[in-house]
């Protein structure tokens, strides 16, 4: 029964999420390609605003992360450094009858088919490499061989020295980036929640070894505050420890933090403390020094990487989860104002007696600003209705009064609480209540 409810709800997300233009199947009309999603004017705007909070708190209100924007082609011998050409599989089973195919961690093969309920119809496992491989210049062949990025963090890592330098930075600091990563998942699903191209939010912060643990605990408690800025459930959010054989390989320890969705508690932020392994290895591989010089130890040392990592398309996932919300005469989708797609609907009650003219000028005011939208069509209960869905947090309505005394009706999302206000002080009351 949890499981029907739970199904439900998503398919009602999902349509919300193609009907109000967040989120559409990409190549829709040739039947879709499978786990691709495009964002749709709403989409756009709620991935935008939540990259820019990210960004905000991470780089603009501190003077110790820098932001760099790497390529997504790097040199094939990153890769092997990074231990991404060994040893990032998966171990694939498929059912010898219907075809389908699983992850063998994540399928008990001593159970039917899930698909088609055959027993004893699984292949033996196989390594499967996660990442998309092609080839730069005009010949294909091993010595061409190059890789969509599966994470943003090794162009960090390549770029440290660079970065320190450039911004004449000393440890501790961190580098932070947002950009497109790839993975060829054998199991992707949940709508956007695991997709074959993603965007990352990463920012790796540079320490002195001994004092990992501390920054390690910083760095928890600093990105848990940062989904109260996000708007998300307290109640909803929880750590997550890495167990001995969830480790990974360059991990001293790890904390997810999850999120509770529909379909069960799952990961939405990984903080990990990946000691010296990067710089080593790039040390290694490219046979660059990558130690760096304590002024006040007067010592060298490869620095450790306290690890920030969080999907960007999953939070916005996770925030039109969170904010869709069932009531007995609407849907209403609450976002934080900070991060709303529409800040304001400007809405003339009826398509006459000047209010058409004067709503404008108001939609006029305030675009540069913000996102606004202006809406005209239909009884004003629909059109409040198409705002509460889209999760506009203020609809301004230009009434018989506005045309009398120049004050406007101020309609809240949440409550549905109206007031009156000066047209002229409408500009200053969003400012203050759209900060980020």
């Amino acid at each position: 029964m949890a499981n029907q409810s739970t199904n439900k709800l998503m398919d009602k997300i999902v349509s919300l999420a193609k009907r109000r233009g967040f989120i559409f199947q990409s190549s829709e009309i040739y039947g879709g390609l499978n786990s691709c999603y495009d964002y749709g004017p709403l989409g756009v705007e709620l991935k935008k605003n939540v990259k820019e909070l990210w960004w905000k708190s991470m780089v603009y209100e501190r003077d110790d992360v820098e932001g760099v924007d790497a390529s997504i082609l790097m040199h094939p011998r990153v890769w092997e450094a990074s231990g991404h050409v060994e040893g990032f599989t998966d171990p694939l089973i498929d059912c010898k009858i219907c075809k389908s195919r699983f992850r063998e961690d994540k399928i008990d093969t001593s159970k039917p088919c899930p698909v088609c309920g055959n027993r004893d119809s699984f292949t033996e496992a196989r390594s499967f490499n996660l990442m998309f491989k092609t080839f730069m210049g005009p010949v294909e062949d091993s010595a061409n061989v190059v890789y969509l990025r599966p994470e943003t963090a090794q162009g960090i890592f390549t770029n440290f020295h660079n970065v320190r330098e450039a911004a004449r930075q000393k440890l501790p600091f961190g580098i932070a980036q947002i950009g497109k990563a790839f993975r060829n998942e054998i199991t992707p699903g949940n709508f956007t929640f695991r997709t074959r191209e993603f965007e990352q939010m990463e920012m790796q912060f540079f320490v002195k070894p001994g004092e990992d643990e501390k920054w390690f605990e910083y760095w928890m408690q600093t990105r848990m505050n940062w989904y109260e800025r996000l708007g998300l459930k307290k109640s909803k959010l929880r750590f997550h420890e890495h167990g001995p054989d969830e480790l990974a390989h360059y991990a001293k320890a790890a904390f997810d933090i999850e999120y509770e969705f529909p379909f069960d508690w799952q990961e939405i932020e990984g903080i990990h403390n990946r000691t010296d392994f990067d710089l080593g290895r790039h040390a290694q591989y490219s046979g660059k020094n990558m130690n760096y010089f304590d002024e006040q130890a007067q010592g060298k040392y490869i620095p450790y990487v306290i690890e920030t990592s969080i999907g960007c398309d999953r939070s916005v996932l996770t925030t039109i989860i969170d904010a869709y919300e069932e009531e007995e005469e609407r849907v209403v989708m609450r976002f934080a104002p900070s991060i709303a797609p529409i800040k304001a609907a400007i809405l003339p009650l009826v398509k006459k007696d000047g209010m058409p003219e004067l709503a404008l000028k108001i939609r006029d005011d305030l675009q540069g600003n913000y996102r606004v939208f202006y809406d005209e069509s239909g009884a004003i209960g629909r059109r409040y209705r198409r705002q509460d869905e889209a999760g506009t947090p203020f609809c301004i309505t230009v009434d018989n009064e506005t045309m009398e005394n120049n004050t406007v009706t101020l309609r809240y999302r949440d409550s549905m609480k109206q007031e009156r206000i000066a047209a002229s002080q409408i500009k200053t009351y969003l400012a203050d209540k759209l900060k980020f």
